[in-house]
Formats: C-alpha cells, structure tokens, sequence
C-alpha cells in the first residue's frame, strides 16, 4: 500500500468512548433509550450534519414527539467538558505510526478546526501535518467514499494502492465504497464484543485489536499473492 488513510476518533484519539457515554447518558435521562451497539453501528462514524439528519428521526421516534429546538446544542454540551479533560491518543498509537514506511493521512468527519484541535492536543499532528482531511471539505461524508477519494487524489495515490484504518462501521462502508483495503481496528475502549464481527459484516479486510498488531496487518498487505 501505498498511502495508508487514518481515520481520528476511535483510531487516534479515545474521543469516541467519551462521545457515545455521553451521548447515551444523555438520551437515557430525556426518555430515549439506545442499546449501545446498535447506536454505534448506526451513528458513530458520521459527519456531524449526517448524524444529526439520521438521529433526530431516530430519537422522535423512540420518544414519540418532536424534538425541541436546542436538542442537539444540549447533547453535544454534554460531552464537551470531558472531552476538553479527557481526551488522549490511543495506547501506542504515536510509536507505531511513526514508524509507518508508506505516506500516511488523516481522513475523519470531524469539522477541520476541531479535528486539527484534536490531533493538537493528543499529541499527534506532527505524525500527519500538513495531510488532514476533515468532511467539511467534501459534499457527502462517510459512509459515502467522498472523503477518502478527495484524501487520495490530493495525495497523488489511486485508491487501489490505499488502506484504510477505521473502527466505524460508516467508515468501513466508505472505504470500501472508495475502492480501498480497509483494516478495522478495534483498540478503543468503546468496541464491545461483537463490534469486530460488525466490521467484517461491513467489509473489513482484517481486524487488528491493537496498534502492536498493526504493523504485521500493513505487512501482509505487502506480500504477493500466488
């Protein structure tokens, strides 16, 4: 391969543990009750105009009457404060990538000013500067293949010669939609059991636990076949 494409949230950074106890909590305590696995296979991965397109019928549903105005605003600031506290890369993340041979891009549906905020304070930008891709830069988010196209193109590299690293169900769907080999990694504290068979049901062509597994994934990528 010759351009690897991370996605951030779940695969960098631990943000996605954090989003979805939030945003469970939350629902929980106005009336609308979400079994954890299936709101991540729906909703974790999408750009934020996606999710709340997708969710808002979602929840009305489930409560049986119309969502108020600032339903979201709520949601989302009550996540924020731990987010700003807790937010950390991956266990061994930064050791790992940086001794990744191929060139290497983050692609996510974080908004880019945050995204670039996120990467910051994990301690993970100078891994990929100045090659960031954030979903406010294409039209369709993920589990459309927009985003990873545009990361490809502007990277000079056709998507066959691509690998994807995601823990989302979206985002396996996009890469594999993008025409890419897709590893779904489930490091993050937030992939239950049964979230690697989800992946594979989605397309992945591997599952690795952990970045100390990662390299030999990327390596067998690399071996011919007969």
């Amino acid at each position: 391969m010759k351009l690897i494409i991370f996605d951030c949230d779940g695969v960098l950074v631990n943000s996605e543990e954090i989003y979805i106890a939030a945003e469970l909590e939350f629902l929980a305590e106005i009336g609308a009750v979400f079994e954890q696995a299936t709101y991540m296979q729906s909703f974790m991965g999408l750009s934020p105009s996606m999710w709340r397109e997708k969710l808002r019928p979602a929840v009305e549903q489930n409560l049986g009457k119309t969502l108020p105005a600032d339903f979201f605003d709520r949601m989302q600031t009550s996540a924020a404060s731990r987010i700003e506290t807790d937010l950390a890369a991956l266990p061994d993340a930064y050791g790992t990538i940086g001794k990744i041979g191929a060139l290497r891009c983050v692609a996510s549906s974080t908004p880019s000013v945050r995204l670039h905020w996120k990467l910051q304070r994990a301690g993970l930008i100078d891994l990929f500067a100045p090659h960031i891709f954030s979903s406010d830069m294409v039209k369709n988010g993920k589990p459309a293949p927009d985003l990873f196209l545009h990361a490809a193109a502007t990277m000079g590299i056709e998507p066959a010669d691509c690998l994807v690293v995601e823990d989302s169900a979206n985002g396996v769907l996009a890469g594999k939609a993008a025409g890419m080999k897709v590893v779904g990694l489930t490091a993050g504290r937030h992939c239950l059991a049964g979230h690697a068979n989800i992946l594979s049901d989605c397309g992945a062509d591997v599952i690795v636990e952990s970045y100390a597994t990662l390299p030999a994934a990327l390596a067998a990528f690399e071996k011919p076949t007969v």
